[in-house]
């Protein structure tokens, strides 16, 4: 069963769990951890630097303009919650999906 990244509809938006590696050498997505999103960010974790990073990367890679991204949760650790304003579940997903990620809330199907 290949994992996915869980996407939830909320009120304003759809929310997305992050695992994030701070002081990395890449600005990347990496694909989906446990329901996460995990990314890289070579910004050192200190005073913000990592979250404004990782508000960047997502606006950047999603397609999303910087205030509609927002980490509501997690602030001072590497797993987050970050509020995509706005959008859809299936928008998300199939903006993930042209980075090769698999996302949504279907449950990947199993192979005997």
């Amino acid at each position: 069963m290949s994992e996915r990244v869980e996407i939830l509809q909320t009120g304003n938006g759809v929310r997305l769990r992050l695992r994030v590696k701070p002081g990395g050498r890449h600005q990347r997505l990496i694909g989906a951890y446990g329901g996460a999103l995990k990314l890289e960010v070579s910004a050192a974790p200190e005073k913000g630097r990592a979250n404004a990073a990782v508000i960047r990367l997502l606006s950047d890679a999603l397609g999303l303009q910087r205030n509609r991204v927002e980490i509501v949760a997690g602030a001072s650790s590497q797993d987050k919650i970050a509020v995509l304003a706005g959008c859809s579940v299936e928008e998300i997903t199939a903006r993930l999906a042209s980075a090769d990620i698999p996302a949504g809330n279907t449950p990947a199907v199993r192979r005997s």
